[in-house]
């Protein structure tokens, strides 16, 4: 029976068609476009992505004859499960109340904590006993975050393991000591460089006896915070992890050792499966690195990834947009097959979290197992023709960037000569002209705005502005996290916080279609500032426009036509307002010197660069 089913071949009625079949239809149905621009698309990364792809796209992919949990791992470092813990992050500066919040969260579904005891100094026993009283250490993911605190917690975690008799291959978690990272974010290590390799080391001769916690982190979210593209991160990232691996291998430690006990930490973006694509390429990629110091036991090459959803995307207005970014992103890091993960509560860009937010933050997770299921088939992306070819442009892509920071030196030579900060501050620069013309999206914030939403009193310009961590003593500019939609929030904040909203009137008028559609484009361009956009159905004179906008003490009028009527119909209006307001054209008409020579100098459309459009008319209304 087994044999027979072996040979069933599926909807083998339908006769196979050929892929120059496929591009004959495709070139038939775009009649005459160009096929390049309508259909492939050209990526940030620096490659592009055709259409579609067929099992002919893989054939020559060497990656895609591997099993998950075989080396290089790009399939996953599990065979028979795609299992990941469900992480949530404490603040530990309270012990006693960090350890009260991580008891209640474990008994919630999580299975791994995250005590950040960044803002803790001076780490006692005492301390540590509190904070993980009651807590069953063998049955969780235990981590720590903040680099003081590092060595005495393995010192008191060694010693509570040899007390209690606890089964050290039981242990599992990090702290993550990450002196690049530091270096990465403030400009400068904390101490000397000799100093904090020579930490690193004692930190894993320390940890030689807990097999399944590691103590050197390698921290790739920063780059994903900072704007730079998927590409970058993950070259960044293997760069770092690479100068671990070289430094500390020259300090006397074996490379399984080293290798052993580091873990990485990526962001995740939107991006859905540009990012699946991105830890699968991670993971292969870093195997080779490792197998190329000669491991005793090619075990070690497997990357250990903590996944966290990403905050550069996360927006103070209409918030609760977070929550579906937060759910899609979850959705890459565990088909990707991730092996912890953190998902950034959604109020994260301008407020602590609140018990509200941690509890949709982990049950994003917990639905992703319970009810649909993620947990159970290892690597589901693979065999993807496009995921396996996303795989390999961005491993072959990221390679050849780590190649050239090793060139240069390594991460460390790279970040003091400023190549690492121009690479992250050309993407960010670019990323952030995107989001001003609107060709990337950040939806309730640069599209489709709540225009009823109006600023929380607490927020102000600090909580929205990210702040740099620059030491005085830097020695090079550092990386600088922030949000993508900081610049558009500012704007909107100084309209939220005047008395009088700027009223911007629709004078819809001629053709049924374009006045529509261009009622619509300027209803969203105008409430990306909070203005107040008072729309109409259509008026049959400009007369009965003007005394319609008048009446509503209009500030702005916007005249929303068809490219034909604009010579006559812009003109009389901007005539008939005689200053009283500020008259703007949807569209950019042929005619548009014709209209400008008349006097009227605005005009929004498609390719206008949405903040310095609308900082304009704050500066013309005197905000």
């Amino acid at each position: 029976m087994a044999d027979k089913t072996k040979k069933i071949k599926l909807f083998e009625e339908f006769p196979p068609i050929t892929t120059q079949q496929w591009e004959e239809q495709i070139h038939k149905d775009l009649k005459g476009a160009d096929y390049e621009k309508k259909l492939v698309w050209s990526t940030i990364e620096g490659f592009s992505v055709r259409p579609y792809y067929r099992a002919e796209h893989i054939e020559n992919l060497k990656h895609v004859k591997y099993l998950p949990g075989e080396f290089p791992y790009v399939r996953g470092n599990k065979s028979k499960c795609n299992c990941w813990f469900i992480r949530q992050n404490i603040d530990a500066s309270d012990v006693a109340a960090a350890n009260k919040k991580a008891i209640d969260v474990l008994m919630k579904g999580v299975d791994s904590i995250g005590f950040d005891v960044t803002c803790k100094e001076n780490f006692s026993n005492q301390d540590f006993e509190t904070l993980l009283k009651n807590i069953h250490l063998e049955s969780i993911e235990l981590n720590i975050m903040g680099a003081t605190a590092a060595h005495p917690f393995i010192d008191f975690l060694n010693e509570k393991v040899q007390t209690n008799k606890i089964n050290k291959n039981e242990i599992k978690g990090s702290v993550s000591f990450d002196p690049l990272s530091h270096l990465s974010l403030n400009g400068n290590f904390c101490k000397s460089q000799d100093e904090v390799f020579e930490t690193a080391k004692k930190l894993v001769e320390k940890a030689k006896d807990l097999p399944n916690f590691r103590v050197i982190g390698v921290n790739g979210e920063i780059f994903n915070s900072a704007g730079a593209t998927i590409v970058q991160e993950l070259a960044f990232a293997l760069s770092m992890g690479n100068q671990y691996l070289t430094l500390l291998t020259e300090t006397g430690l074996d490379i399984d050792t080293v290798a052993q006990n580091m873990k990485f930490n990526f962001g995740v973006s939107s991006n859905y499966f540009m990012e699946i694509a991105k830890f699968r390429a991670a993971r292969m990629l870093w195997a080779q690195i490792v197998d190329a110091y000669k491991p005793k036991n090619k075990e070690v090459a497997k990357m250990i990834i903590h996944a966290t959803t990403s905050k550069w995307n996360q927006t103070v207005y209409d918030p609760y947009v977070n929550l579906l970014r937060g759910t899609t992103e979850s959705m890459s890091a565990t088909i990707a097959g991730i092996d912890s993960l953190t998902v950034t509560p959604f109020n994260n860009a301008f407020e602590k979290a609140t018990d509200f937010s941690d509890r949709i933050a982990r049950n994003t997770q917990i639905l992703l197992k319970e009810e649909s299921y993620f947990d159970k088939i290892a690597d589901p992306a693979g065999g993807s023709y496009y995921i396996e070819t996303l795989t390999a442009s961005i491993a072959e892509h990221a390679w050849k960037l780590f190649q050239e920071i090793e060139s240069k030196g390594g991460y460390i030579e790279s970040f003091k000569a400023g190549f690492i900060q121009e690479k992250v501050n050309e993407t960010a620069n670019k990323r952030n002209l995107n989001i001003a013309s609107r060709r990337e999206i950040l939806l309730g914030t640069n599209q489709y705005p709540n225009a009823l939403e109006k600023a929380d009193s607490k927020i102000i310009a600090d909580t929205i502005i990210s702040k740099s961590g620059k030491r005085n003593d830097a020695i090079a500019e550092p990386i600088k996290p922030y949000r993508g939609a900081e610049q558009i929030e500012l704007m909107r904040l100084k309209t939220d916080k005047i008395k009088e909203t700027p009223r911007v009137f629709l004078l819809t008028i001629g053709d049924l279609t374009m006045r529509k559609a261009r009622a619509g484009f300027a209803s969203g361009f105008f409430a990306c500032a909070g203005f107040k956009v008072i729309d109409n159905l259509g008026f049959n004179s400009v007369d009965e426009g003007i005394k319609a906008a008048l009446d509503q003490k209009a500030n702005i009028v916007v005249v929303c036509s068809s490219d034909d009527e604009y010579p006559t119909v812009a003109p009389a209006v901007f005539e008939k307002l005689k200053g009283k307001a500020i008259t703007v054209v949807a569209g950019y008409p042929a005619s548009v010197e014709e209209l400008k020579s008349k006097g009227i100098k605005h005009f929004i459309h498609m390719k206008s660069n949405l903040i310095e459009t609308l900082q304009g008319f704050q500066a013309e209304l005197g905000i």
